[in-house]
């Protein structure tokens, strides 16, 4: 994919000596009207086109990367063995990660939207999440918790960044798919207008996202119901023991699954051309350049930090939400690994009609991101208030078994889709070609929800004399409505557009002013040279 801001080709500037040209620009501005460009913003070259055999290699990937190993069982297992070794009483003390999650983030974001080599980066972390995977099998006596728990860590962050820049490939997938050349070539023969061409590329952005959760929802059921044959085998009830070792088995064999799904995405992934190092650049310092320049220049994109900070808020209510769910869910059936394992089979079906239905219902009555994305929100308001009504009851609330199934099966339904429109709306805010450094500044983002949503709930419970692990959700439903008004009424995804236009002409004069061009700025008042070398 190229964006409309690099049209020029900036790797065949010398190292000495530009060239004495001159570039005009119009002066940019916020309001300006997008419809007016003469060329749509995505260019295409045959060789790249999307094909179906890609996009279903992408979808594999997510069914081996589902989160039944680093995400789900890792930290059931983590979590199991930490509480077997600390006993009563007991504090056992290990170090976070967040930081590193930080760095890891902002550095690989910055350099894989520049050249062809980003690809690697995915195989890279995909070969460290699969070591930790496979590592499991050698832990799963409580005596090793310490190992547990930077095994435990690393896979985390090995599944984030995977899962991140797996997720950041999609625009460039759907704009590269044949009926957006279409579209294309349409809008600029003057049969389309702008709007239609930008609502075709939601859709298909969309289709990708919610086809992608969707599929891989159906996988992950045949996924778990070979688990659940493997469990009898392991005989899972038989003793503490047989079930330690149960939930390291299953572990390594979804992580054995992830390995036989990912070859394809690493073999027919055209390595599409990202953005063009700049002259007297390497990819090391081009990276450090344009992570300066977007933390710089991103307070011009009022409307991406609006949804940023609706997406921190809402993410760290849903994280938090999550989290106070699961304590409570496994005092009422323990870490029965079988159990646990129902339990996500009837959730995981649920999601994949969920998503499907918000798919559907999206093409059918031609509904924006937005407002997908807003259904699923209140939905997560309702879920905040049903634990918030706990804190006062015992009737209900997260107090019985019958709610942790139901509850599976309305997460799946209606807040699940969370992780497929969240994405869209990341990418409706986005600027065309910096894709890998924006999501990956929106994980940090959601990493840190994750981060401080948990204390903030432990404090909670922390001060409240009863102990209620309840009473949290008086935090969360607030948060819940305040984030969900954020994003309603806040987020405007046309005027992003525009917003984008802007950041975009400003990135291409930066980009010419370092190789050397004489910049004009046509304004109201007049012609503005702006020289080489500001940037």
């Amino acid at each position: 994919m190229a964006s409309a801001a690099t049209a020029l080709d900036l790797s065949a500037a010398p190292a000495e000596d530009p060239p004495k040209s001159t570039t005009v620009f119009n002066e940019p501005s916020s309001d300006a009207s997008i419809s007016d460009h003469p060329i749509a913003p995505d260019q295409f070259d045959p060789k790249w086109e999307t094909d179906r055999l890609e996009i279903w290699s992408y979808y594999a990937y997510y069914i081996g990367n589902d989160g039944l190993t680093l995400f789900n069982f890792a930290p059931t297992a983590f979590q199991n063995l930490l509480y077997q070794a600390a006993g009563d009483g007991t504090t056992l003390v290990f170090a976070g990660s967040f930081a590193i999650q930080i760095v890891v983030f902002l550095l690989l974001g910055s350099f894989a939207d520049f050249g062809t080599w980003r690809p690697n980066i995915l195989i890279g972390l995909s070969l460290v999440a699969w070591g930790i995977g496979f590592g499991w099998l050698g832990v799963h006596d409580p005596s090793r918790w310490e190992v547990a728990t930077g095994m435990y860590i690393v896979g985390l962050i090995a599944y984030q960044t995977t899962l991140t820049f797996w997720t950041a490939a999609f625009p460039g997938l759907a704009r590269n798919t044949p009926e957006l050349r279409e579209k294309a070539e349409a809008y600029q023969a003057g049969e389309i207008s702008r709007a239609d061409y930008d609502y075709a590329d939601t859709m298909k952005r969309s289709e990708l996202s919610n086809m992608a959760f969707y599929i891989q929802s159906l996988g992950e059921i045949v996924i778990l119901a070979i688990i659940v044959g493997i469990m009898f085998a392991v005989d899972v009830n038989a003793s503490t023991a047989n079930n330690n070792w149960g939930l390291s088995v299953l572990i390594a064999f979804a992580t054995g699954v992830w390995v036989l799904l990912s070859i394809p995405w690493f073999l027919k992934e055209k390595r599409r051309a990202g953005q063009e190092i700049p002259p007297n650049m390497n990819i090391v310092t081009v990276g450090f350049w344009q992570l300066s320049r977007a933390l710089r220049q991103i307070w011009h994109l009022k409307q991406s930090l609006i949804y940023l900070i609706g997406y921190f808020l809402l993410g760290d209510s849903l994280n938090t939400t999550v989290t106070v769910i699961a304590t409570l869910q496994n005092s009422i059936v323990a870490y029965n690994t079988l159990e646990l394992t129902y339990l996500l089979i009837v959730g995981i079906a649920a999601q994949a009609i969920g998503i499907y239905a918000f798919w559907r219902a999206q093409q059918h009555f031609r509904l924006s991101t937005k407002t997908m994305f807003n259904i699923v929100a209140f939905s997560i308001i309702i879920l905040d208030c049903w634990g918030m009504i706990g804190i006062w009851t015992q009737r209900f609330g997260f107090h019985h078994v019958w709610e942790v199934w139901l509850y599976q099966v309305f997460y799946g339904l209606f807040v699940c889709p969370w992780y497929s429109y969240s994405q869209i709306m990341i990418s409706e805010v986005t600027p065309r070609g910096r894709e890998f450094l924006f999501f990956s500044l929106f994980s940090i983002i959601g990493k840190t929800s994750s981060f401080i949503g948990p204390l903030v709930s432990s404090a909670i419970i922390d001060a409240t004399p009863s102990g209620n692990n309840s009473t949290p959700f008086y935090f969360l439903a607030g948060l819940s409505a305040v984030s969900f008004a954020i994003c309603v009424f806040g987020v405007d995804l046309e005027r992003s557009k525009r917003e984008q236009e802007v950041f975009l002409e400003g990135e291409e004069r930066a980009r010419l002013q370092l190789k050397g061009v004489e910049v004009m700025v046509e304004s109201k008042e007049g012609m503005e040279v702006k020289s080489g070398g500001n940037v």
